[in-house]
């Protein structure tokens, strides 16, 4: 085992940059936080790590990510979840930095889920468990 400092992955960034260059998802905003003036209308998928664990004696990665898709109504929010979600288990086999991703596992689909900040969005949300090798 080395005591070399361990460099996590930035799995926002490599879903965000994976979901940006997906033609899928043209004219869709991406990121991990909301873009300036978002009122929950706009078509837009955030990006979220919200917990996971680290196998050590593997290098392995298992964060768990949601997916927040919004539209202008509720049709428009789903078509753009099912993009993401099309997109994000096709991230298998991409690397980002000194990780690449070995599996993508939806754990939990597209779901509709109204976003009480925001009362005019129409909101979709997802989960999925990203395997990660960290070289």
């Amino acid at each position: 085992m080395s005591d070399a400092p361990i460099a996590f992955p930035d799995v926002e960034r490599l879903v965000v940059d994976h979901l940006r260059n997906r033609p899928e998802l043209a004219g869709v905003t991406v990121d991990n936080r909301p873009p300036a003036g978002f009122d929950g209308t706009q078509k837009t998928v955030l990006v979220s790590r919200v917990g996971g664990a680290w196998v050590d004696d593997r290098r392995l990665d298992e964060p768990l990510v949601d997916i927040e898709a919004f539209g202008p109504d509720k049709t428009a929010a789903h078509g753009v979840a099912l993009a993401a979600r099309a997109a994000v288990l096709r991230a298998v086999g991409t690397s980002h930095g000194t990780s690449y991703v070995t599996d993508v596992v939806e754990a939990d689909g597209p779901r509709w889920l109204p976003d009480h900040n925001h009362p005019t969005a129409a909101r979709y949300l997802s989960t999925v468990r990203l395997l990660l090798r960290v070289r």
